[in-house]
């Protein structure tokens, strides 16, 4: 891989920073998950640019709310909601049908994390691995034709650190042989959406699209609400600082919208910076990425694979 790529934010910037004096006037965006914590942070320092965003959510009740909260504090009125379960691939084609015109900038950011007991999902799979990146990997391939025709379209694809805990073990995804590990479930999870990203922007180059995958930081928000609070303070000793949501879309918003990342694809950023590649779990300084989320050969078997669960 070529240099890593720097830029002038880093751990403390806030997704404001990173997008101001950016015009996205004209430009449509989707942020799933966009309901609570960094999705909404995500999805309102978008429509504060001027983009036309739709938050993609479970619960439109909420999504509603949050939407007219975005409206209020941008003066943006192009904030609409629509209702998606990304553990549920009927429920993804009924979002992208309802879908028209080009899609600039797709936000994958929902996810589950650390499920106690093993769940599987409507088509059959463990269900961290089917909401975090089956039904993310769904809704890019369906809506790569909004994609495209936007020529430059960016995806971001909200991963983890936590994809330091579980390559993706192709010959046992859905654990019809191994004993379930609700961490190392999720880390499978994580490194896929890291791996999307490399394949996708492979494949989707002569189309313009770029991906890139992003660790956002530690962070207390709903997502962690499986986790035993002991399990979590321990999480969180270990990160150390703990961001604020401003902070923790920054590296989302960046990889969206910044003209310093134009053409960049197929890489993994934490604090606005890609990350360092990794030999080990817990290896000395902050973070990194682990060589088996970068592997072309993986990524382009999972996507083969991923092609084959959703039918």
């Amino acid at each position: 891989m070529a240099d890593r790529i720097t830029t002038p934010f880093g751990f403390e910037s806030t997704a404001a920073d990173v997008i101001d004096d950016v015009d996205l006037t004209g430009k449509s965006a989707i942020v799933t998950g966009a309901s609570s914590g960094i999705g909404v942070e995500t999805a309102r320092a978008l429509a504060a640019a001027g983009a036309r965003v739709t938050l993609a959510v479970r619960n439109t009740t909420d999504g509603d709310r949050v939407a007219a909260a975005i409206r209020d504090s941008t003066g943006n009125t192009n904030v609409d909601v629509g209702a998606v379960d990304l553990s549920d691939l009927s429920s993804v084609g009924a979002f992208v049908r309802a879908w028209s015109g080009p899609l600039h900038i797709l936000v994958n950011n929902a996810g589950v994390m650390a499920i106690p007991e093993l769940t599987m999902s409507a088509s059959g799979h463990e269900m961290q691995f089917a909401s975090n990146h089956l039904g993310h990997f769904a809704l890019a391939v369906e809506l790569h034709r909004a994609l495209a025709v936007a020529e430059g379209a960016r995806v971001v694809s909200v991963s983890s650190a936590g994809h330091l805990r579980s390559p993706v073990v192709f010959d046992d995804i859905d654990y019809a042989f191994r004993d379930y590990d609700p961490f190392g479930a999720y880390g499978q999870s994580k490194t896929a959406n890291v791996l999307f990203a490399v394949e996708a922007t492979r494949r989707w180059a002569d189309d313009g699209i770029t991906a890139n995958a992003v660790m956002p930081g530690a962070i207390v928000t709903r997502l962690g609400r499986h986790v035993d609070e002991r399990v979590a303070a321990a999480a969180m000793k270990r990160q150390q600082t703990v961001k604020t949501v401003e902070q923790a879309a920054a590296t989302s918003v960046l990889l969206a919208a910044s003209p310093l990342l134009d053409g960049v694809g197929g890489r993994y950023f934490e604090d606005c910076n890609e990350a360092r590649v990794v030999d080990r779990r817990g290896a000395p300084g902050r973070g990194g990425v682990a060589p088996y989320a970068l592997d072309p050969a993986y990524a382009e078997r999972l996507w083969d694979i991923s092609l084959r669960m959703i039918g």
